[in-house]
């Protein structure tokens, strides 16, 4: 059963399967992170002033994306976790902790490369003035980023710490608005405007269906190299390039009901390459490719002071609709970001375009593929 979800966002923007694009396996309600119950996002966008770029001044095409994993209410509640840095030439602060603890405790901002140290400055404060979980005493926010600067004035540290208290106060579940809004205001993928995407799953093992959803911030790849559903998209559509070279990064954020314990959502967060190898990407030495998974599951496990904790968790040979769950959301996001998307005209009259959805089809229909 389709949902109104998956193919529109709240402002009316088609997503791929609103165009019709045949994309694998069954979604969740909202076709989101979101449709892992308990988990909220919220967006600060900033978009303001035309023309020559004036450092401090802009223009501004920035913002930042606030994720909290079991929603405002169960923000002090830690969730199991695990990373994976598929190119390290990125930012994602308070990975050690999770790699050494097993345990995302904080909410998780994506923005800009210049603004990262502001969100997560700024995540500890709202913990604070909130009474939220430790971060009343002690905290090692999860803050991500990648570069908007080819659109934005990044060198005007436009994001402040309201913005991001903004996102965090704003935060939602339900269906989300993609493309051009939050961290993802100033991205391009495959030069193409981008940003925001995400979309989910639902995966049954052994007569049970859990959740999972991907997030995206995406920013990465040269035109030549975009593959749409197997179609080379990008080497049909070489107009109108802003970049012109492989550049750029993607975050991708991974939330599951699933039961999984740290090593096993480690192997989540490892299969999100699949998925963006098959948008075309190889993954280039500038990007920033950093990945995290969480699982809302036991929470009275994760909450417990007790000693000893009992949880349930899947095994490991239960795992496999998980891994295929990922790589078909990561690129059903990657490529969302895209098509809910509008042209944008950043500093210094730099222009990056939407992808042109008629193009687009017309290729699909020429490779038989709708």
């Amino acid at each position: 059963m389709s949902s109104i979800h998956w193919k529109k966002t709240p402002a009316g923007h088609l997503r791929g399967r609103g165009l019709g694009l045949p994309f694998p396996g069954e979604a969740g309600k909202f076709n989101a992170i979101t449709d892992v119950t308990g988990v909220e996002v919220g967006v600060t966008t900033l978009i303001a002033g035309e023309g020559r770029l004036v450092v401090g001044k802009g223009p501004i095409r920035t913002g930042v994306t606030a994720i909290l994993p079991r929603g405002r209410a169960g923000a002090h509640v830690p969730c199991a976790a695990g990373s994976y840095s598929f190119n390290g030439n990125g930012e994602m602060t308070g990975l050690v902790w999770i790699e050494e603890a097993g345990e995302l405790q904080t909410p998780i901002t994506i923005t800009n490369t210049h603004s990262c140290g502001i969100t997560r400055d700024a995540t500890i404060r709202w913990m604070v003035e909130r009474k939220i979980g430790t971060g009343q005493d002690w905290g090692l926010p999860v803050a991500a980023e990648t570069y908007d600067g080819d659109l934005n004035d990044i060198n005007g540290f436009h994001v402040t710490a309201e913005h991001t208290m903004a996102a965090l106060d704003g935060a939602r579940g339900g269906a989300l608005e993609l493309g051009s809004v939050g961290g993802g205001t100033g991205m391009i993928t495959y030069d193409f405007k981008a940003g925001n995407g995400t979309a989910s799953r639902l995966v049954e093992i052994e007569g049970r269906r859990y959740a999972l959803g991907v997030f995206v911030q995406s920013n990465f790849g040269r035109r030549q190299d975009f593959t749409l559903l197997g179609v080379p998209v990008g080497a049909h559509i070489l107009h109108d390039q802003l970049r012109g070279k492989d550049q750029g990064s993607v975050i991708a954020i991974i939330a599951t009901d699933a039961p999984l314990q740290p090593h096993q959502l480690k192997r989540l967060a490892r299969r999100v390459p699949v998925g963006l190898a098959r948008t075309g990407t190889v993954g280039n030495n500038s990007s920033g490719d950093i990945f995290l998974a969480f699982s809302t599951a036991n929470a009275e496990a994760h909450q417990s002071r007790a000693a000893l904790r009992q949880a349930d968790y899947l095994g490991n040979g239960a795992m496999d609709g998980l891994f295929r769950a990922v790589a078909e959301a990561t690129e059903e996001g990657v490529i969302d970001s895209m098509i809910a998307n509008d042209t944008m005209t950043g500093r210094d009259g730099a222009r990056s375009i939407a992808l042109p959805h008629a193009e687009v089809m017309a290729l699909m229909q020429r490779y038989q593929r709708l």
